[in-house]
């Protein structure tokens, strides 16, 4: 069944309007420029596409691959960056340097990433255990924006008996934080178990002050109207759910707009994508080959539920040029309709239970030493 949209004032990041309240969410190795433009190109530029996570130290270091992972197309508006730093001072120093070379309109700081190699030095999900550090970040973060809206992005907390959201989003109101999004599971959850609508309720509840985006369990557009009527949310931040389908965006458009149109492509629409899809990797990397290798790890998510073969499926998963990915397209049945209870949970959905964090870590949500500059990863990308 349909939902109609809810009735919902404009969500305003800033000076920036972005309706429908759609965000999608920054994802490693996924939202590169390619995929942003795929998802833009569905929406018809409305919503609001952030980058893939940038380290701050690989930022103002002008770590090569890090500057090209800020490209953003000439079409991109409000062009949008995620941050991810545990050191006041870097962080910093990176928000001034997108603010004098105008490299970006919105800034986004990341505290919800769960992986461990970031967590068990201190970052990520487990920063914000540490509030007079989270405050510090903030504080520096935003007297180096100037005009630029900074948000923030996190997760309940680092598991069920050490919660820290309520309190983060107490100090991002206090440190002039323009929005925060909240993923509705723990560290301790990975991607695992169900999402907690409930706790976006809370947060809206306790900072009635900015807007509050829901994060978790995004599989359709009609769940971003469901998790909007039931939590109060200002906005929706989508992640796994656009894996492999990036017209998820369009369905978003229309289901804000009230339209109950939705999009079910046959496969020969998917694998059209799925070319393009290739295609522009290998435009934005300089290098075909390279391109069509990184698009490999799209593949099972883009022919979820389609019937094609293991041994397609492999062969699928091993080309390096466009013509093999086209031809290989071409001997599947393409005639196929989108499959039903392909809407479901895409990407990862394991649980984790143990927490990589550093020695001490949770004695004391106060005491922030230990937290160093080997927290601060030296490339991008989670």
């Amino acid at each position: 069944m349909t939902m109609l949209a809810p009735s919902l004032p404009l969500l305003r990041i800033g000076p920036h309007t972005v309706q429908p309240p759609v965000v999608l969410a920054p994802m490693a190795g996924i939202t590169n420029a390619p995929f942003r433009t795929l998802c833009r190109e569905f929406s018809g530029g409305k919503g609001l596409f952030v980058s893939e996570m940038i380290t701050t130290r690989a930022l103002v270091e002008r770590n090569e691959k890090t500057m090209q992972l800020i490209h953003f197309d000439a079409s991109e508006t409000p062009r949008s960056i995620q941050l991810y730093g545990v050191d006041p001072v870097t962080v910093g120093k990176a928000v001034r340097m997108i603010v004098d070379e105008d490299l970006a309109d919105h800034i986004d700081l990341n505290f919800g990433c769960p992986v461990p190699k970031v967590t068990r030095k201190g970052g990520g999900s487990a920063l914000p255990y540490k509030r007079p550090l989270l405050r510090a970040i903030l504080r520096e973060a935003v007297a180096e924006a100037g005009d630029l809206p900074v948000t923030i992005k996190m997760r309940k907390g680092i598991d069920d008996d050490h919660m820290t959201y309520l309190d983060a989003g107490r100090i991002a109101v206090e440190e002039g934080i323009t929005a925060v999004a909240l993923h509705g599971r723990t560290t301790a959850q990975h991607y695992g178990g169900t999402a907690d609508w409930d706790a976006i309720a809370r947060l809206k509840e306790h900072v009635p002050e900015i807007p509050v985006l829901g994060n978790g369990d995004i599989w359709s557009a009609d769940d971003a109207l469901r998790m909007m009527r039931e939590t109060g949310c200002d906005g929706v931040v989508v992640g796994r759910g656009c894996l492999g389908r990036p017209w998820l965006f369009g369905d978003l458009v229309s289901a804000f707009e009230g339209t109950g149109e939705r999009q079910a492509p046959a496969l020969r629409q998917v694998a059209d994508v799925m070319l393009r899809h290739a295609t522009l990797l290998g435009e934005w990397i300089g290098d075909e080959s390279r391109g069509v290798i990184d698009f490999r790890k799209h593949v099972a998510w883009y022919l979820k539920g389609f019937a094609v073969g293991s041994d397609m499926r492999r062969r699928l998963a091993v080309t390096s040029s466009l013509e093999e990915l086209g031809s290989q397209l071409q001997e599947l049945d393409l005639d196929q309709p989108w499959p039903d209870g392909a809407d479901g949970p895409r990407g990862r959905t394991s649980g984790n239970n143990r927490v990589a964090l550093p020695d001490g870590w949770l004695k004391d949500p106060y005491d922030c030493a230990g937290v160093g500059a080997e927290a601060e990863l030296d490339t991008s990308g989670g």
